[in-house]
């Protein structure tokens, strides 16, 4: 037999199917007995079996240990098999069985074929192994000879010589060294791509590491590993006024609103916003849909029958003349000056004096469930409140008296409050959805590797198209979600979005084999599953956008054939921060909207965040622990609340865990109720330990005493120091809208309180001439220790206080007596 090795037994087959010949399928051992492996079953490939073998038949040979193994009885059949005694069990190795002529000449027995005559078998065949009984049909692959190269070689003269000494070696007989020579100009095109490949691979290597990474998309890659994201801008938001000329019109979201020049035509029809956009005018969209109403327009405020009023700074709630049902919390209003205060025209208006507040409270029926009104003059009313946030930053002026020669006049609606106030961003969304592309089919195929096993069919494994299809149009909008319904953000808040938060404006939809998907664009795809629909929009440098899709692992990977169309919203940045009436025309076809007015200006776009200020922030991402292990990190985490001014952390074992109890100090000095209890501890409640129990608790306040004796100038009057310093010793906001001296904002939870700012401020009044403290302690605590040291210490989770209110003089106590003057 020769060493063949064949995948296919085609032969076993034709044998079998033969009317001549017959073979040995296979020899089965077995145990006669108490014999071990002392009989042979020889199965052959079709029946009936050959007749009349005999021992002289049969030979067996091979074996290490155990050789000249023969047949020692008679050999008999069972049907069509061959059963045979030996006279002794083999070993390990391999032993082949032969039917041969009994003359001894070796050649196989009559009727048997040739090839098939013989059978090789183990007699330790079940034996208990940890292999595979298949014998593998070894192919090993050559081993290439590699020539020893110079890997220093990186431009194109040192690849170009590097060539030109190998084929010195390979190919000694060529010695022409033209140029116009067809293997020199072989040699020097191979060296001019091999430069350009030894190019891209530098370049992968600077891009490798943030500090020298100089694309921006790589940049983006790096920081997210540290857990930072790169913003891509925000896009600028606006308050906008729709005028309507009926109740319950319905706008609807994404109503697109255009800048233009005072006296453009207000409303433009759908058919004619592409023609409308030809000039390039900036464009903003609506964010929400809204329900619009004529009684909204302008709203007068009720002064209660009292003349020359205004709202002061800081105001958070005012009185609307008439009863508007249809006002709810969340919905905004913008207050606007209308007239000059002094002379009552409109040309006099102060266009700074407008501001939006968001509503949080709403009041037109009375405790009885009856129409709000003011009795006096049968006047129906409403009554708002908007967020401490959207205090008034300025006092507007509600009503005047105005003075036209001898004759005085008073004026009502000074300013008035504006409704059907919606919020538009910036971004012109495509008219019709851009084809982006095709995934393509798959044209390349990785080599199998070598295994040695020739019969294994190998599969070829294609490799995935790269599918990064770009954008025609930048820049891509980025705008932050506006939910409506969510009332907690003040309006001050919605007009500074956060841009580390916004999103890119932009739907995908994929359509394969008639189905079509929706794909949604994420921050990163490192927490997107394998079936997820996801994408990432990475801008490059330009500002041109590039998509990238999931690899099947994270995020899906898109099947080739699969067509892509976008429908997206380009503009961002500063450019939309236009000023207050820039946007003056909508896009509508609804009769019933008649115009549109923006009283404020945008603001809040942003510029894409920079590379240089990326590297110089990420590295500090994960250095920023955002977890609670101490009780420094406690007070540190929920100082950075919103509404928190300052906070102390203490640690107490409660008999079964160790509790934490934060102490929390709001900003005003307000109580913290129930609610706010929830929130700050819900807040926290992702940052603790495991096993800590959180407790938030108020700071233990500490009431002053504070006297003092102040020397007025000769040419002051007494009264007028004495004003001044009420003025400026108290713990309310002053009409400039400068806190307080004592104002609960100028005391943090453990802050000592030091009698130099009192003697500073004091001595920065007109017409004090000197300044003497007398009392400086707690209150009831009677000490000249704190006035000697200049200095009153306030305990770890004390608060100092000092309101000076007469009706609670256990909050803190401040006099002073001012003598001289005149």
């Amino acid at each position: 037999m020769d060493q063949t090795l064949c995948c296919d037994a085609q032969r076993r087959i034709d044998v079998a199917n033969s009317t001549t010949l017959n073979g040995i399928d296979f020899v089965e051992v077995v145990d006669v007995g108490a014999q071990f492996q002392q009989g042979l079953r020889v199965h052959f490939l079709r029946a009936p079996a050959p007749a009349g073998i005999t021992v002289a038949h049969v030979r067996i040979g091979g074996g290490e240990r155990f050789t000249g193994i023969v047949v020692d009885q008679p050999p008999t059949y069972d049907n069509n098999v061959l059963v045979l005694h030996v006279s002794q069990p083999g070993d390990f190795s391999t032993y082949t069985l032969e039917l041969v002529q009994p003359d001894g000449s070796g050649l196989p027995m009559a009727g048997m074929d040739p090839v098939l005559s013989s059978a090789q078998f183990s007699f330790k065949v079940d034996c208990p192994s940890p292999f595979d009984c298949q014998p593998a049909t070894s192919c090993a692959p050559a081993v290439p000879v590699v020539p020893e190269l110079n890997y220093l070689a990186k431009d194109y003269a040192g690849f170009r010589q590097l060539m030109l000494d190998r084929l010195a070696t390979q190919v000694p007989g060529w010695q022409e060294s033209h140029v116009a020579d067809l293997g020199v100009a072989l040699v020097e095109m191979l060296a001019y791509v091999g430069d350009y490949l030894s190019y891209q691979q530098d370049a992968v290597a600077t891009e490798a590491y943030l500090g020298t990474a100089r694309l921006r998309t790589s940049v983006r890659r790096h920081a997210r590993l540290v857990d930072y994201f790169m913003q891509e801008g925000c896009s600028a938001r606006a308050w906008v006024q729709v005028q309507v000329q009926a109740d319950n019109v319905t706008l609807p979201a994404h109503t697109p609103i255009l800048g233009g020049k005072t006296g453009a035509t207000p409303v433009i029809a759908k058919a004619a916003y592409a023609a409308a956009l030809a000039p390039r005018p900036v464009v903003f969209e609506t964010t929400h849909a809204a329900t619009l109403f004529q009684v909204h327009q302008q709203i007068g405020f009720h002064t209660w029958g009292d003349r020359r009023c205004a709202l002061p700074r800081g105001a958070t709630r005012a009185t609307l003349r008439g009863r508007f049902a249809q006002l709810k919390p969340g919905d905004v209003l913008v207050f606007e000056e209308i007239l000059g205060p002094e002379t009552g025209l409109a040309a006099d208006a102060d266009p700074t004096h407008r501001q939006a507040v968001r509503l949080v409270g709403v009041t037109i029926d009375d405790a009885k469930g009856q129409p709000l009104q003011d009795p006096l003059y049968k006047q129906l009313v409403t009554q708002i409140a908007w967020a401490a946030e959207d205090a008034l930053a300025f006092p507007l002026c509600l009503s005047a008296r105005i003075q036209k020669g001898s004759t005085e006049t008073d004026v009502v609606d000074i300013s008035v409050a504006r409704g059907n106030i919606v919020m538009a961003d910036h971004g012109q969304r495509l008219v019709v959805a851009e084809a982006i592309g095709e995934v393509p089919q798959p044209t390349l195929f990785r080599a199998p590797a070598a295994s040695g096993a020739m019969c294994n069919a190998t599969q070829r494994e294609p490799v995935p198209p790269r599918f990064r299809p770009r954008l025609a149009q930048s820049p891509l909008g980025w705008t932050v979600p506006f939910d409506p319904a969510d009332p907690g953000a003040s309006a001050a808040a919605l007009q500074q979005p956060d841009a580390s938060s916004a999103v890119p404006s932009i739907q995908l939809t994929g359509k394969l084999e008639g189905q079509s998907v929706d794909w949604f664009a994420q921050q990163d795809l490192l927490g997107s599953h394998a079936d997820d629909p996801h994408f990432v929009v990475e801008p490059d440098d330009a500002g041109v956008a590039w998509l990238r899709f999931g690899d099947g692992t994270h995020g899906k990977r898109p099947a080739p054939g699969t067509q892509f169309s976008a429908s997206y919203r380009t503009g961002t940045g500063s450019a939309g921060n236009v000023g207050a009436g820039t946007l003056v025309r909508i896009v509508t076809d609804d009769p019933a909207i008649v115009g549109i007015r923006q009283p404020l200006p945008a603001s809040g776009g942003a510029e894409p965040e920079s590379i240089a200020s990326v590297r110089a922030k990420a590295p500090y991402a994960l250095r920023t622990q955002q977890r609670a292990v101490t009780t420094d990190d406690y007070a540190r985490l929920a100082a950075g609340l919103p509404g928190v001014q300052s906070a102390a952390a203490t640690m107490r074992w409660t008999g079964s865990w160790r509790s934490v109890f934060v102490t929390v100090d709001p900003f005003g000095g307000g109580a913290l109720d129930a609610a706010a209890e929830s929130r700050l501890a819900q807040s926290l409640d992702s940052l603790r330990m495991a096993g800590h129990d959180l407790e938030i608790e108020a700071p233990i306040a500490v009431p002053l005493e504070i006297a003092m004796q102040v020397t007025a100038k000769p040419e002051y009057f007494g009264a007028e120091v004495s004003q001044a310093l009420s003025q400026v010793f108290n713990s309310r906001v002053r009409p400039d809208g400068r806190l307080g001296l004592f104002h609960p904002d100028n005391f943090r939870i453990g802050q000592d309180v030091y009698s130099s700012p009192l003697y500073a401020a004091a001595m920065a009044i007109d017409g004090v001439a000197s300044v003497q403290i007398t009392t400086f302690q707690r209150r009831g605590e009677p000490g000249r220790a704190a006035l000697d040291a200049g200095v009153l210490p306030i305990g770890r989770l004390e608060v100092a206080r000092l309101d000076n209110d007469p009706d609670f003089p256990e909050r803190g106590v401040f006099s002073f007596v001012v003598r001289g003057g005149k």
